[in-house]
Formats: structure tokens, C-alpha cells, sequence
């Protein structure tokens, strides 16, 4: 393709090997001096170009999509402090090790240091939580440095998705013309190869780092499980979409393990017999927490979101085993003995072979625990179809197709769906933000996982997380995207009334509260979305089905945040009390 300025085949060349390194995605903020680069990704084959106007709005986006896809999504911004917005969500991708590169536009080095608008030093500026920088220099009509820039450009990409993947950051500064203004720039002499990259791909290959486990730590692992009956398998958050539910539950029936599988872990929906998602709820009963304390713990995933599970794991005593993916370690007690980096399917697979204990006595004691819990749940909202907040999230995840995206926020929605959603064999993808655990950018990163999978999307939400990320429904509207944002409204940060700190201070209510009184319908009608207020747990339902018939739908529930703490408590004491004085097995 022919460029007509030096900026244009620099920032051709530069978004070329980031497509030959598998982006397929591309975010980008308006600006001047990143214009370059914006109609580089209009003029590239290969990629999807998404429009977003606020910055923070369009890095959860591209987090989003990440998350989704497990491969980059790009985001590119102007120069100043318009790449600093892209912060929260280099963090996250950090944490939660999602693929993502940065581009951010800058002044060139003339102007750095002297007041210029729109400068500010943007060399590291996401510090550890980068991966990966560099800055590619200025523009340049030699074959030295466009086969550096090639080569830079394709070690990003191969940076962000190697282990531990997560974001990347390249700052690509440009002179005037910012246009593409025609420019004798000498093209004729530059080599083919940097001119337009090698045919079909990068300019260097960069092959991923083998993800099989170490075989002779899988062989301790097998003798100690054919050693021990009595061991449990934990599944924390996990993105991969790779077949997990059906290998772990492979992994279940050949140990007779049971599985704590929570809502975001591609374990609880798809998988079968063997999978405990009442286990908040059966821990919190003492007799059965203290008969069932494992001796063996196989970890897959991030850290548990419940406190209580999480604690009597730590206080079991048992040999605990941590797998990794990606090579990050989520063991903040330091109870682990042994971690094991590969792929998670794989280690299933190589555990599972001469195995077949089955589902025994030791297992059966929980699934039996399960059944009383369920039994008991839906009983409890059999006598009353009023919307409290755990029966919120039950009734959103009942009323999602085979194969639909839940994304949950951080605070009380992931909690909620965690404790009262019971798995199926019926396949769901839940993804949720659980690596800095944070309530911002929700909808964009909800609208991101819609708008790469194509599939009927749900965000489960709370209020503050909402108006937090308002601005990301204007992404839905200007691009046509279907998703239905389910709003838990409280009037406030309902989590905050779980804390000691409730009840404590008269400064509770307007510091931590935070009431708004903010009316939801007036943001459905600003950005153009189909507003509903179900009063009813089939109303709700309802609702749900209607706005996963496509287009953007804005779904109210109030729920009375006074109350909220004490219909929990009351919920969490009677599905316990379910499970009696034993014997579970």
C-alpha cells in the first residue's frame, strides 16, 4: 500500500507486525498527535477498529476483549495525560494476566522539557505494570531503524501473551506532518523487507515458551493423590477458554475429589458431577467444616473471592499444590508446597491417566452437603419472589442461554453470584475483573467481551461500579453493540455495611454509604438504551430474555441496602443449618 509520508509507513509498519502477532483488535481515542497511528489502523488488513472517546473507558475495553479472546487487543491515545486514563486498566491486565499493548503518541524530543502542550515524559509511565517498553523512536527513513521498529513491535506482542502475559507499552513519537501530506521522503531506498515486512508474516517469529507442566513434578503430584482419600480440588478465577469444565471434571472423577468451583473459574457451568458451589455457605457450618478438612488441595486459578472458604483452607493443614497457567502464584498465606506451572488442561489430563476412583464417600459428604443447601435455597425463594440481592444474581444467571458471556463486577455482585448461582452442566462464560479486584471500568470490559465474542451478553452490577464507567454505554451506542447491564441499586456502596466499620461512626453513611440518589432511567434515555424496572423475580427473568434479544437494554433492580446485610446473614444461617449434625457421607 502506498504511503505518502514517512509518519505514514512508520506507523503502518509498526501496526502490521503487531496483526502478524495475532492483534485482531484495535482501540482508539481521538487526538492529534497519535493521527498516524488512528489512520494506520484504518488503512491495515486484519483488524477491527473500535472508536472510543474517553480513554480509561477504551483500556477496559481492549481489557475486555483480552480477557475474551486471550490475545491483545491494542489501544492507542494522543500524547500527554491522555495515556495515563489507560492506568487502571494496565493494572489490571497486570494482575489478572490479560494480553494488552499500549501505544501512546508523543511530542517529539525537541519539544520535551520546554512547555509544549500536551507533553509530559511518558517513557515507563505504567512503571512494573508494563511488561514491556520501549520507545521506538523517532520516524526514520532507514533500513535500520523500520527493521527495528518491525522487529520491537513484533517482541511486544510476543511479551504480552508469553507467561505471565499482560500489558505491553510502546511510545511512538512523531514530527509534523501529522497528516498525510505528501512527503518526499527518499522510499526508494529502503529495502522491500521493511518497507512491507516479510510476506505474510512478522519480520521475526517469536514462538511461545512451552506451556506442558514438568512431568516428574506431575509424578510426585499422582503418587501423593493415589496416597490420599481425602483431597479437594479448588478452582479460583480463570479466563482460559479451553475446556476446563470437562477436564477438571475428568480430574474430579479420577481422584474422587470433589471441586470448589466459583462462578468465574470456566468450572461451575459446563462441568459435571463433582462441582460444590454452595461452599461459602457449607464451611460456615462448624461440625462439617471441622469432618471435612482435606489432607490433599490441587489449586488451579486466582484466589478464592469468599473470606471463609479461603480461611479454612489456609487452616487445614493440608499439602497444597498450586497450578499456574501463567506462572502467577496466588497464595498470600504462604500455605502452598509445591507450584506447578503448564497448562491447566494438560495437567488434568496427565493426572487423571490410571486413575478411576470415582465419586466415593469422601466426595459423596459434599455433594450431599450440596444437595441439602440447594434444597433448602430453593425453598427459601420458593416463599418469596420479592428481589433481595442474592436472589438477583440467582434469577440473572437462570435466565442466560447455553453459551452466553456473564460478566460480574467486583463488590457484591461477584459475592452474590458466587454464593446463591448453582452450577450446571450447561455451558456459561463468567468473567469478572478479579485481579486488582476493583469496580472500574465494568461496562466497558462487559462491552468488550461482547463485542469480540459475538455471543449474548450479560454485565451483573452494582450502582457505584455503574456510574463509575456510565460513559462507557456512549462505546455501545456509537457502535451498534448489544448487551444488557443488570444495575443492583442500593443507593450506595452496599458492601461497605458487611465491615466492622458499619455502625461505628455517624461519618458511615455520607463516607462510605455514599447515597446518590441518581434516577438509572435518565442514563438509559441519554444513551439510547431500552430502560427496565422489574419489581418481581419473574419480571426479572423476563426482562434478562427480552434484552438478550439484542441491542442495549438497562435494567434497574432496587434493593433496599438497610436491609441487605440482615437478608444475607439470615440466608447464609439457614442454608448452614441445612446441613444438621452429620453424617454427610
Amino acid at each position: 500500500m502506498a504511503d505518502v509520508n514517512l509518519n505514514q509507513l512508520w506507523a503502518r509498519a509498526l501496526l502490521e507486525e503487531l496483526v502478524h502477532g495475532g492483534v485482531r483488535h484495535v482501540v482508539v481515542c481521538p487526538g492529534s498527535r497519535s493521527t498516524p497511528l488512528a489512520l494506520a489502523c484504518a488503512r491495515v488488513e486484519g483488524l477491527k477498529v473500535w472508536s472510543v472517546i474517553d480513554e480509561r473507558s477504551a483500556g477496559f475495553f481492549a481489557l475486555g476483549v483480552g480477557k475474551q479472546t486471550r490475545t491483545p487487543a491494542v489501544v492507542v491515545a494522543t500524547s500527554g495525560t491522555a495515556g495515563a486514563h489507560f492506568y487502571p486498566a494496565v493494572i489490571e491486565a497486570a494482575m489478572s494476566n490479560v494480553p494488552l499493548v499500549v501505544l501512546t503518541a508523543d511530542r517529539p524530543l525537541e519539544l520535551q522539557g520546554w512547555g509544549a502542550p500536551q507533553t509530559i515524559p511518558q517513557g515507563r509511565l505504567f512503571g512494573e505494570f508494563s511488561h514491556f517498553f520501549a520507545d521506538v523512536g523517532l520516524p526514520e527513513a532507514s533500513d535500520v531503524a523500520l527493521a527495528h521498529l518491525r522487529a520491537t513491535a513484533a517482541r511486544a506482542v510476543g511479551v504480552a501473551l508469553r507467561a505471565p502475559r499482560g500489558a505491553v507499552h510502546l511510545n511512538v513519537p512523531f514530527r509534523e506532518p501529522l497528516a498525510p501530506v505528501p512527503q518526499d521522503f527518499g522510499e526508494e531506498k529502503l529495502s522491500a523487507i521493511v518497507r512491507e515486512g516479510r510476506a505474510g508474516k512478522g519480520i521475526i517469529t517469536i514462538a511461545p515458551a512451552a506451556r506442558q507442566p514438568a512431568p516428574h513434578a506431575l509424578d510426585e503430584v499422582r503418587r501423593r493423590i493415589s496416597d490420599t482419600e481425602r483431597g479437594l480440588i479448588v478452582c479460583g478465577p480463570r479466563d482460559e477458554e479451553d475446556g476446563f469444565a470437562e477436564a477438571i471434571t475428568a480430574l474430579s472423577h479420577a481422584t474422587g475429589y470433589p471441586v470448589i468451583a466459583e462462578a468465574a473459574s470456566q468450572a461451575r457451568y459446563g462441568g459435571g458431577a463433582g462441582m460444590l458451589s454452595f461452599y461459602d455457605a457449607m464451611l460456615r457450618h462448624a461440625p462439617f467444616a471441622q469432618a471435612q478438612r482435606p489432607e490433599l488441595v490441587l489449586r488451579f486459578g486466582g484466589g478464592l473471592t469468599p473470606k471463609v472458604p479461603q480461611q479454612w483452607l489456609d487452616a487445614s493443614g493440608a499439602h497444597t499444590v498450586l497450578f499456574s497457567d501463567d506462572g502467577a502464584l496466588f497464595d498470600p498465606a504462604h500455605r502452598a508446597a509445591q507450584a506447578i506451572e503448564g497448562s491447566a488442561v494438560a495437567v488434568c489430563e496427565a493426572l487423571s491417566r490410571g486413575l478411576s476412583r470415582g465419586l466415593g464417600s469422601w466426595a459423596q459428604g459434599f455433594l450431599r452437603a450440596e444437595g441439602l443447601i440447594r434444597n433448602v435455597l430453593e425453598a427459601a425463594f420458593a416463599e418469596d419472589v420479592s428481589l433481595t440481592e442474592p436472589r438477583i444474581a440467582r434469577e440473572v444467571v437462570a435466565a442466560l442461554p447455553s453459551g452466553a458471556n456473564l460478566f460480574v463486577s467486583s463488590s457484591m455482585p461477584i459475592r452474590d453470584v458466587d454464593a446463591f448461582a448453582p452450577g450446571s452442566a450447561m455451558p456459561l462464560r463468567v468473567l469478572a475483573n478479579r485481579g486488582a479486584n476493583g469496580i472500574d471500568g465494568i461496562i466497558s470490559s462487559a462491552l468488550g467481551m461482547a463485542a469480540a465474542s459475538g455471543r449474548p451478553t450479560v454485565l451483573l452490577t452494582g450502582d457505584l461500579a455503574f456510574l463509575h464507567d456510565v460513559g462507557g454505554l456512549l462505546t455501545a451506542r456509537r457502535h451498534d453493540l448489544s448487551l444488557t447491564v443488570v444495575v443492583v441499586n442500593n443507593d450506595g456502596g452496599g458492601i461497605f455495611s458487611f465491615l466492622p466499620l458499619a455502625g461505628t461512626t455517624e461519618h458511615f453513611e455520607p463516607l462510605f454509604g455514599t447515597p446518590h440518589g441518581v434516577d438509572l432511567s435518565h442514563a438509559a434515555s441519554l444513551y439510547g438504551a431500552e430502560f427496565h424496572r422489574p419489581d418481581s423475580a419473574p419480571a426479572l427473568r423476563a426482562s434478562v430474555k427480552v434484552g438478550l434479544e439484542g441491542g442495549l437494554h438497562l435494567i434497574e433492580v432496587r434493593t433496599d441496602r438497610a436491609r441487605n446485610v440482615e437478608e444475607h446473614r439470615q440466608l447464609f444461617a439457614r442454608m448452614a443449618a441445612a446441613l444438621g449434625d452429620g453424617p454427610w457421607a
